[in-house]
């Protein structure tokens, strides 16, 4: 089985790098933190592709409940590392969080979570 999966991660995390490195002066005037914004796609998509070798793993497996599991666990580990960078986020900078950052983190969750579920859909189509 061949796929593509590593092609269209590095693509959309450089889309979506690109975009943050285009619309930084508009980011920074709405009170986001850039920075953060850049580490969390970066981190999002090393864990995304982890997980995403993981949930391939279980797919190989003879078992299909091995599957199921695999995928359950990398979507909720993915979900857990998020919420944890979310915390650490909030108490480094009490005073100046920007609920803006943490949506925008969160709506990459679900960007990052699409792609590896469609990558994973179309790998377990070919398989049966």
């Amino acid at each position: 089985m061949s796929d593509r999966f590593f092609i269209r991660l590095f693509i959309v995390f450089s889309i979506l790098n690109g975009a943050f490195i285009l619309l930084k002066p508009r980011l920074l005037d709405a009170g986001m933190h850039y920075n953060v914004l850049l580490a969390g796609n970066l981190v999002l998509a090393g864990i995304t592709g982890l997980s995403y070798v993981l949930s391939r793993r279980g797919l190989a497996a003879a078992n299909n409940h091995v599957f199921v599991r695999m995928v359950y666990a990398s979507t909720f580990s993915k979900l857990m590392l998020c919420m944890v960078g979310i915390t650490a986020y909030v108490l480094i900078t009490r005073p100046d969080v920007s609920k803006a950052t943490i949506f925008t983190w969160m709506f990459l969750y679900v960007i990052y979570t699409v792609l590896e579920t469609l990558s994973l859909y179309k790998l377990l189509k070919k398989k049966t």
